[in-house]
């Protein structure tokens, strides 16, 4: 193929038409691993409550990839020195953030691998991509791990105001239809600038910063942390243990190779290898889909309840408060189910449970927003800022849930 035939034009919803900066990054976006992201949707079950959510992460990295590209661009117009080789390196760490994602998401990483998170996962697949390609992601790699010396190139992979955020709250805005969490992310890259090494924002971009925290607050109690979307994850999640609980005691499940493969066995981040990583790359949503409609039938009480309820949108109720719930009325409501069903304490506790969600819109912390002033200075955003709340935005939210059956 002409070399110049893979630098193709994409019609995306919310840029318009975006470019593939280089050959490499043409070739990452066709290799299998990541044609995956195109079968796994960015938003996992939250189109149980907003129906037009099935966007996927396919579209969030090529949407990543865009941003990147208006980033660098602008870094380079203020006259920060950015070589093609550390601008490419930064486009293939963008567009393969996410590539180490299960399918719907989360669930995968807590019930049928053993607590790898995706971001290990997505560091396996860049070790191996980079085999492939000869070395072309070395850079790409060190920036990813946060091993390379320029700092601010992980800020703009990794970061409070990076370009995955950016593109994830106008994207999931758009395709939930929940406007307050729109973000102008052109406005804020056209405010970005270096300083010793950090990414900061110009003073006059203080009231687009503002507006992306609390934008970013309300998406997620309002959509991310959803009591609908949150009591149906946790739902998958209790599947797929159970599939896993059910295939290790001997019991035959339906299950696609790949998906089998992960029932049948225990992996740790210590046991992935290439066969391991090349199974893992061929599951996506549809194998946990077309199980769940089989496993509707299944003889197990547990198994076959939840996926129902899952795939009919019959979920459980959940509660969401302050306090965390006694375990009197855990008891109580688990004793209930347990004789109105004839089920063990085990098999209830798939349908009654507890837990807690956290959200944080701003951690100066871990990782501050800079404002820098025409003097040259440097001010955390939520000391700049006249906006009341933003300092509230800081602080830590953590809310308990108790997910119970409907009847209860």
């Amino acid at each position: 193929m002409n070399s110049q035939n893979k630098l193709k034009i994409i019609n995306d919803p919310i840029y318009g038409f975006i470019t593939i900066p280089n050959i490499l990054i043409f070739e990452l976006i066709e290799h299998p691993y990541f044609q995956r992201l195109r079968r796994i949707t960015q938003m996992g079950l939250s189109y149980l409550v907003y129906p037009g959510a099935h966007h996927t992460r396919f579209q969030h990295a090529l949407g990543s990839v865009h941003l990147m590209q208006k980033a660098v661009h602008v870094l380079r117009s203020k006259g920060i020195d950015i070589s093609s080789n550390e601008a490419d390196a930064l486009y293939a760490a963008i567009l393969l953030h996410d590539i180490g994602h299960g399918p719907f998401s989360h669930a995968m990483e807590h019930s049928i691998v053993n607590d790898i998170a995706h971001e290990k996962i997505s560091i396996l697949f860049l070790e191996q991509l980079n085999h492939e390609f000869d070395g072309s992601l070395d850079l790409t790699i060190k920036i990813f791990k946060n091993k390379y010396h320029r700092k601010f190139f992980f800020q703009l992979v990794s970061g409070q105001l990076d370009m995955d955020r950016l593109d994830y709250l106008k994207r999931d805005s758009f395709y939930t239809g929940v406007a307050e969490g729109s973000v102008n992310s052109q406005r804020i890259i056209s405010m970005l600038n270096v300083v010793d090494d950090q990414l900061v924002i110009e003073e006059k971009g203080i009231y687009s910063v503002e507006k992306f925290l609390i934008a970013r607050r309300f998406m997620y109690w309002q959509v991310y942390l959803h009591k609908t979307g949150l009591v149906a994850e946790q739902m998958l999640l209790r599947i797929l243990k159970r599939a896993k609980e059910l295939t290790l005691e001997g019991k035959e499940l339906f299950a696609s190779k790949a998906l089998a493969f992960f029932l049948q066995n225990s992996i740790s981040e210590s046991d992935f290898n290439k066969d391991i990583l090349d199974t893992f790359s061929q599951l996506d949503d549809s194998d946990i889909i077309s199980a769940m409609k089989v496993w509707v039938d299944h003889d197990d009480f547990v198994l076959s309840n939840l996926s129902r309820m899952i795939l009919e949108r019959d979920l459980l109720k959940i509660k969401i408060e302050s306090e965390a719930f006694g375990k009197d009325k855990i008891l109580r409501s688990t004793e209930k189910f347990m004789k109105s069903q004839g089920v063990s304490d085990h098999e209830a506790s798939y349908f009654v449970f507890t837990g807690t969600i956290v959200n944080q819109a701003y951690s100066s912390d871990k990782d501050s927003i800079n404002l820098t002033t025409k003097s040259g200075s440097l001010i955390d955003v939520a000391e700049a800022s006249d906006h009341l709340n933003l300092k509230a935005l800081s602080k830590e939210v953590v809310k308990n849930y108790m997910c119970y059956p409907k009847s209860h």
